[in-house]
């Protein structure tokens, strides 16, 4: 979407979501921006607002079903929202180990129930609006999965194809979709990673790439497209073979 007016981002207070506030921050721009950190949505927020935007925050985990939507639902009945970013995301994949059961449940509950909880109080007033956009954030990871990150790249996996079918359901009605799948971006999730990431993205970087994505409705922003052809490519080659492949690969 062109010229948005009313942009919510949640996880915004690190990352990729803090580089896509401060990126669309500007004069006559609304911000909602959700994070689990007050400190650091507060910075957040006081740098939107020193470039000109007008900005709310709230506390709260994306796995809080009512109140995530409670929220969201309120924000719109301030102003209309233009641009919903589901963004909230954990990991717990770092070349330690398998990932246990309950960081399995946790990473799901927040990448895949978080991103659902996010979208779906917006969904029903956007289309009666006959207008708006929603971006998921998804994965390179979600092309196939990766040992030592198998809730990771499940959840983003589910992420990616949820996504990718709504857009084709709500198109026809006026609302765009778009699954975000970057690769290695600097954040406090890659850096507690011990493993190489290669192309290895700023975050400022990052964000003016997924807005440049949005603003043409592109269903499907990936990159940085070395890591993006090679991830594409594991997904589509026999599951031996990447097998063969991956045997030999730093694990996650």
């Amino acid at each position: 979407m062109r010229n948005p007016t009313h942009i919510l981002i949640t996880g915004a207070s690190s990352g990729i979501g803090e580089a896509l506030a401060l990126d669309y921050a500007a004069p006559g721009i609304r911000l909602s921006l959700t994070g689990r950190d007050a400190v650091r949505l507060e910075a957040v927020a006081v740098a939107c607002r020193a470039k000109g935007a007008v900005v709310a925050t709230t506390i709260i985990n994306v796995t809080d079903r009512e109140g995530i939507a409670a929220w969201i639902r309120a924000q719109d009945g301030e102003q209309p929202v233009d641009i919903l970013i589901a963004n909230a995301g954990i990991s717990a994949g770092t070349g330690g180990g398998v990932e246990t059961e309950e960081q399995a449940r946790a990473i799901f509950a927040t990448n895949l129930d978080g991103v659902l909880n996010s979208i779906h109080p917006l969904i029903p007033r956007m289309v009666e609006r006959g207008r708006g956009q929603i971006a998921l954030m998804s994965s390179l990871a979600s092309f196939r999965g990766m040992a030592g990150a198998a809730a990771y790249c499940g959840s983003k996996g589910a992420v990616r194809i949820y996504g990718e079918a709504l857009r084709g359901d709500l198109a026809p009605r006026g609302v765009g979709v778009s699954v975000i799948c970057p690769g290695f971006v600097v954040s406090r999730m890659t850096a507690v990673n011990r493993f190489p990431m290669p192309f290895l993205m700023a975050a400022d970087r990052a964000a003016r790439i997924i807005r440049a994505g949005l603003e043409r409705n592109r269903g499907r922003i990936a990159f940085p497209w070395p890591t993006y052809a090679v991830s594409w490519l594991l997904g589509v080659l026999p599951p031996g073979v990447v097998d063969m492949i991956l045997a030999r690969a730093p694990r996650k």
